[in-house]
């Protein structure tokens, strides 16, 4: 039952409980005690909604940051991640393979606050040893959802 309830609402967080019940096969206090027992478990960690910024009249700036790091004795990445993560411009941190060790995702209203961000407070964190800026230019899919999509004219051609 977790994992059918978890593919469904990750699509679609938005989902009424009555309506996942019935596509499920499910009755709607056991979905309901599911979710809430996934929450408490910290399955489900949040519900986030997916905004197309470039059609609002807000400037956001998104950047991808790749971060080569020191691991600590005993702590390996996870407290320079958790510093990392504490900054509110920082929407995402992940561990990685490759030639870096973080990658972070953060937004900033224009690309010198994000410059800054980068220079001012993450290169000058005490384990981090170099940092590659990757700045977002267009999203075109994001969470599994395509952004700016075309509409499809979906009524059917009649030629005479």
């Amino acid at each position: 039952m977790r994992e059918k309830i978890l593919n469904v609402i990750e699509k679609n967080s938005r989902i009424d409980i009555k309506e996942l019940a019935v596509i499920l096969g499910y009755s709607e206090i056991d979905v309901a005690n599911e979710l809430k027992a996934m929450e408490e478990e910290g399955i489900i960690c949040g519900y986030h909604t997916l905004i197309d910024w470039d059609k609002t009249s807000i400037e956001k700036v998104s950047a991808l940051i790749e971060v080569k790091v020191t691991p600590q004795r005993g702590q390996g990445f996870d407290n320079i991640a958790e510093r990392i993560y504490k900054y509110p411009e920082v929407n995402a941190v992940y561990l990685i393979s490759g030639g870096f060790d973080l990658l972070v995702s953060l937004e900033g209203k224009t690309l010198k606050e994000v410059s800054l961000f980068v220079s001012d407070k993450l290169s000058t964190l005490e384990t981090v040893i170099s940092t590659s800026t990757h700045f977002v230019l267009k999203k075109y899919k994001d969470h599994g959802t395509i952004i700016g999509a075309k509409k499809v004219d979906e009524r059917e051609k009649i030629t005479l």
